[in-house]
C-alpha cells in the first residue's frame, strides 16, 4: 500500500471513530448506570486491530482521543479517556497477539479495562479509593457494551479483506 493510500486509510478511520464519539455523545446517559456509554469508537480500534497492525490501531486510537476530546470534552475528559484508551489499547493488543481470542472476547476486555483506567482516573483526581465499588457496576457495563461492539465487530470483520 502506498503512503498516500496509507495515510488516507488513517484520515477515514479517525474520522469515522470521530463521528461514532460525537453520535455517542448525543445518546443520552444511561440513568442507572452513571458514565456508561456503549464505546462505539472502539469499534474502529478493533477493525483497526484485526485488519491493519498494532501500530496502526494505537495510532488511531491516540488522534481520535485528542481530537474527541479538543471536539467535544474537557481537559479533565481528555485525562479519563487517555487512561481508558491507553489500558484498553494495551489490553486489547496484548490479547489479539496471543492469537487465540476472537474479536467479542477481545472487545470485552477493551471494555473493562477502558472502565478501569477511567476509575483509577478518578481515584487520583478525587484523592480517594472510595469509589473503587463503582467498578463492579462498571465492569458488568464493560462487559455487555464490549459484547455489543466485538459483535458489531466481528460483523464487520467478516465483510472487509483480510488486510486494508
Amino acid at each position: 500500500m502506498t503512503k498516500t493510500k496509507h495515510l488516507a486509510l488513517y484520515g477515514m478511520l479517525t474520522a469515522l471513530a470521530l463521528v461514532l464519539g460525537y453520535v455517542e455523545a448525543m445518546i443520552p446517559a444511561f440513568f442507572a448506570v452513571p458514565g456508561m456509554k456503549l464505546g462505539l469508537t472502539n469499534l474502529v480500534v478493533l477493525v483497526a486491530l484485526y485488519r491493519m497492525d498494532t501500530k496502526s490501531a494505537v495510532c488511531i486510537n491516540g488522534i481520535r482521543i485528542v481530537l474527541t476530546s479538543i471536539l467535544f470534552g474537557t481537559a479533565v475528559s481528555f485525562l479519563y479517556s487517555l487512561a481508558g484508551g491507553l489500558l484498553s489499547g494495551a489490553g486489547m493488543i496484548a490479547l489479539r497477539q496471543t492469537g487465540k481470542f476472537q474479536p467479542v472476547t477481545v472487545s470485552i476486555l477493551g471494555g473493562v479495562l477502558h472502565n478501569v483506567g477511567q476509575i483509577l482516573v478518578a481515584m487520583i483526581l478525587l484523592q480517594t479509593s472510595a469509589i473503587a465499588w463503582y467498578l463492579l457496576v462498571l465492569w458488568i457495563s464493560g462487559i455487555a457494551a464490549g459484547a455489543v461492539v466485538g459483535l458489531l465487530g466481528s460483523w464487520m470483520l467478516e465483510r472487509l479483506p483480510e488486510r486494508i
